[in-house]
């Protein structure tokens, strides 16, 4: 038997549940993988809070992890038994001992990046990955704002920014936190806690504001969001850590100054076993250059999800924060 982390219904995180279970035999086109660490990420309270629906109850829970693979399935080409690999999609049940998944969700994990450090980010960097790299594909010398900048996310994207040579202005809820931010390569920071966001973009872009803003907080930040963007800018909804966005009005986006807004998902742009495994490369190329550093801040039991997943919520975190098996 093995153990894994479930809920039977949806609400806080009391109701996720440690408890025991039998790994499935992989099918003909999947790995079980044996994982070493867990990614943590808001998206996995999306579901356990029922904003996301999960396929089923009970539900696993989480996407995002690292380990070896301990069994394939008989139609299984590209991993064997013993390969270190990664994964940063679904199906849930990625907060357990043992993880089976489809073999076009998981990637090669190189020798020169840790359990800890791909659980970390898989899901947060593969984010950054399509988020800088092709909904809106950086140049470098553009200014541009990212909310939530010393976020899991935040942090990757301020190096990333820097290193694609774009000034980055991050949003932040402590001076603790703009300091963070900043020392990951952040061009400057607003601290929306006393700042007013969009005036202080204005400020800090001589009245021409960005022509991109990507916004991971949803409901708190959507009006600075639109306020922020240049005339005819793009505005990235790329999550909901404070609450979805209702509804999009299509005359402010016009009155905004002819606004375009996407709201992507990693599916999209990772929805082949290739693709994935180039963005994923991609990733893993900037961390062992030295680019990327990947902040393993918090580190938990698995058995302590339901504590790791209420630090999260209350916004007490920084950087990745890992379950450990």
């Amino acid at each position: 038997m093995a153990k894994r982390i479930q809920f039977r219904a949806h609400g806080g995180p009391e109701v996720l549940e440690y408890v025991d279970y039998q790994p499935a035999e992989p099918g003909p086109h999947q790995v079980r993988v044996s994982n070493k660490a867990i990614g943590l990420n808001f998206i996995d309270t999306y579901y356990r809070s029922g904003l996301y629906a999960p396929p089923a109850l009970p539900s696993g829970v989480g996407s995002e992890g690292a380990g070896i693979v301990e069994a394939v399935g008989s139609a299984v080409t590209r991993f064997k038994v013993g390969d270190r690999v990664a994964y940063g999609s679904g199906p849930l049940g990625a907060y357990s001992d043992v993880h089976v998944l489809p073999e076009a969700n998981l990637v090669h994990l190189p020798d020169a990046i840790s359990f800890e450090t791909a659980a970390g980010v898989m899901l947060k960097g593969l984010t950054v990955q399509y988020l800088l790299r092709q909904t809106y594909e950086l140049q470098g010398g553009e200014t541009i704002l990212f909310h939530a900048a010393a976020g899991g996310v935040g942090l990757l994207a301020c190096q990333w920014a820097k290193a694609l040579g774009v000034k980055l202005i991050g949003t932040v809820s402590s001076p603790a936190k703009a300091e963070l931010a900043k020392a990951h390569g952040a061009w400057a920071t607003i601290d929306y806690s006393h700042e007013n966001v969009a005036q202080r973009v204005l400020e800090l872009t001589d009245g021409k504001k960005v022509p991109v803003v990507y916004d991971g907080v949803g409901k708190d930040t959507w009006p600075a969001s639109l306020d922020s963007a240049a005339p005819r800018g793009l505005v990235v909804s790329f999550g909901n850590a404070s609450g979805a966005v209702d509804g999009v009005n299509l005359g402010i986006l016009a009155a905004k100054g002819s606004l375009y807004v996407t709201r992507p998902t990693l599916a999209t742009y990772a929805n082949n076993a290739e693709n994935l495994q180039r963005m994923a490369d991609e990733l893993f190329g900037m961390i062992t250059s030295g680019k990327l550093k990947v902040d393993i801040s918090q580190r938990y039991a698995l058995a302590d999800a339901a504590k790791a997943q209420t630090e999260l919520s209350a916004r007490r975190t920084t950087g990745s924060t890992v379950l450990l098996p």
